[in-house]
């Protein structure tokens, strides 16, 4: 394995959720996900609420990130995101409560254009954190 790493900023609007040091990171990239190592080719890719994952040295971070986009360059990934929870920090009755709430709206008939579209925003983003914060304690695949 190389010596290597990548630098990685994971930044919204409100702070700076993360800064360090990986080995790899997947990105949930509007086209799927993307996986980038050391020496990644440089790129600009728009997100999707999706789950970023941060690998270092055999251990796994997770966040909840609800959209934005990243920088590749020179072994450093800017991740700019509208929000990013880290896994261990996502509140499962808060985020159902949310999931709930946004279905409600949902059902509602004839919603206007914004309305419905935040609706599904915010359904989005609770999915995502709880599916987030299911994946929490799971190991690497191949580690034990």
């Amino acid at each position: 394995m190389s010596d290597r790493t990548l630098f990685l900023e994971l930044v919204t609007p409100e702070r700076m959720a993360s800064q360090g040091r990986a080995d790899f990171v997947v990105l949930p990239a509007i086209e799927g996900e993307m996986g980038v190592l050391p020496r990644h080719q440089s790129f600009l890719v728009q997100l999707k609420a999706g789950e970023v994952r941060i690998t270092e040295n055999g251990q796994l971070r997770r966040f909840a990130v609800s959209g934005g986009f990243a920088e590749i360059k020179d072994d450093k990934i800017s991740l700019f995101a509208e929000t990013a929870e880290m896994a261990e920090q996502i509140d499962r009755e808060r985020a159902e409560q949310a999931l709930e709430r946004a279905r409600a709206e949902l059902v509602q008939k004839n919603l206007d254009p914004v309305t419905l579209a935040a609706a599904e925003a915010a359904e989005r983003r609770a999915r995502v954190r709880l599916m987030v914060a299911a994946r929490k304690r799971a190991p690497l695949r191949g580690r034990d």
